[in-house]
């Protein structure tokens, strides 16, 4: 009779912590990875919406990309940290200057800005 009283309230408990345990744990985040973000801007330096930003991973030579927001933002997640990335942007003719995330940069999440010329 006493285990049907105790059991609800271990189960209740065993709920409770696995709940607790899954809401601390971010989406995409451990150790070994961290992002980049950043803006894309015009010579005047206004935001450059649907520019393609290209993210090279210089070990594999894999290149990713991305095509800024109607705020010139972009974002790429899930990068090595012991891997160098090169960041370059694009549009309409224009590029940007070629920027690199190091593997000395211990950023989580690292912001690198590419001023179109």
């Amino acid at each position: 009779m006493r285990l049907r009283t105790v059991f609800p309230v271990l189960l209740a408990a065993l709920a409770l912590v696995c709940g607790l345990a899954a809401q601390d744990k971010r989406p995409n985040e451990d150790g070994n990875t961290r992002s980049v973000q950043g803006t894309v801007t015009d010579a005047s330096g206004k935001p450059v919406a649907g520019a393609v930003v290209q993210l090279k991973d210089t070990k594999q030579l894999q290149i990713r990309s991305f095509r800024t927001t109607e705020y010139g933002s972009y974002h790429f997640a899930g990068l090595g940290t012991n891997i160098e990335y090169e960041l370059k942007a694009d549009y309409e003719g224009a590029t940007s200057g070629t920027k690199t995330l190091s593997i000395y940069n211990t950023q989580k999440t690292a912001t690198l800005n590419l001023k179109l010329k």
